[in-house]
């Protein structure tokens, strides 16, 4: 999925956080947003996923302007097309592994059997092999965001949104997290990465490099 983002603005308050910027990224891409902190790389990597909506220019998805979707748009956006690797993880913690990665397509009973060996084969792709039944607040910090990879790869996801996939990582996992994220950009993928990780910016195929707006 190609996203391009037209001159794209926000504010909070009175303070500007993004301020006219442009970018596009195609499938098969990585593209790194990097900066000092305070620079809006979360700000806009949110609006580029849709979970934040931004206050001037615009948001094409495959030349399809989404920025004024209404939520029940953004929603099967999220469900059909995008996956999200956040800095905290963003899991359940009291629930398993596997449950972690098929969140997206369970039942109401739960996980539907014909998709246990494809959790099972992607979590088995991030090193986890036959802990699909931990539970996740006993994993390390490593593993926690290798399940969060393992939720992107058994999704197929068309664009993947990385925010500090490596932040709070010790070196091996962190070659391993920007593997795995090249790995699904390989696959066709279109990954965007927000990073201060000068390893893995490095990786990427492209970088934008964002400064904080002036005031």
């Amino acid at each position: 999925m190609k996203i391009v983002a037209e001159n794209v603005s926000v504010s909070i308050g009175s303070k500007s956080v993004v301020d006219g910027c442009s970018i596009d990224a195609s499938p098969g891409e990585t593209l790194a947003l990097v900066g000092p902190s305070g620079s809006g790389k979360t700000t806009l990597l949110n609006v580029l996923g849709l979970l934040q909506r931004n206050d001037g220019g615009a948001v094409l998805l495959d030349g399809v302007d989404a920025t004024s979707w209404n939520d029940r748009r953004r929603r099967r956006f999220w469900q059909q097309h995008a996956a999200f690797v956040f800095q905290d993880y963003g899991l359940i913690d009291e629930e398993t592994a596997e449950y972690n990665v098929a969140v997206a397509r369970l039942s109401m009973w739960g996980i539907r059997p014909r998709e246990r060996p494809a959790i099972d084969a992607a979590l088995s792709r991030v090193g986890l092999e036959g802990r699909g039944r931990e539970k996740v607040s006993t994993l390390s910090g490593g593993e926690k965001q290798r399940v969060g990879l393992a939720r992107a790869m058994f999704r197929r996801a068309d664009v993947i949104f990385a925010d500090e996939p490596t932040a709070s990582l010790d070196a091996a996992n962190r070659r391993l997290v920007s593997t795995y994220l090249l790995g699904e950009a390989a696959r066709g993928a279109t990954v965007v990465i927000a990073t201060h990780d000068d390893e893995l910016m490095s990786l990427c195929d492209r970088r934008l490099v964002l400064t904080a707006p002036a005031g």
